[in-house]
């Protein structure tokens, strides 16, 4: 009983030692950084308040 108490020991060490090591390297180095060539644009949006009457 004690064999099946140190291995489920040994598993339960290593699964928490992976979860951190990967907690502590992801995403560094795996994502490309955002460059932004053009500037903002809304297209049709307007300029103003919703409330403006633009029509008239």
């Amino acid at each position: 009983m004690e064999i099946f108490a140190i291995i489920l020991f040994i598993v339960l060490i290593t699964a928490v030692a992976a979860t951190i090591s990967a907690l502590l390297k992801d995403g560094r180095g795996h994502n490309p950084p955002i460059n932004s060539k053009e500037p903002w644009s809304a297209f049709d949006a307007p300029s103003g308040p919703y409330w403006n009457l633009r029509i008239y």
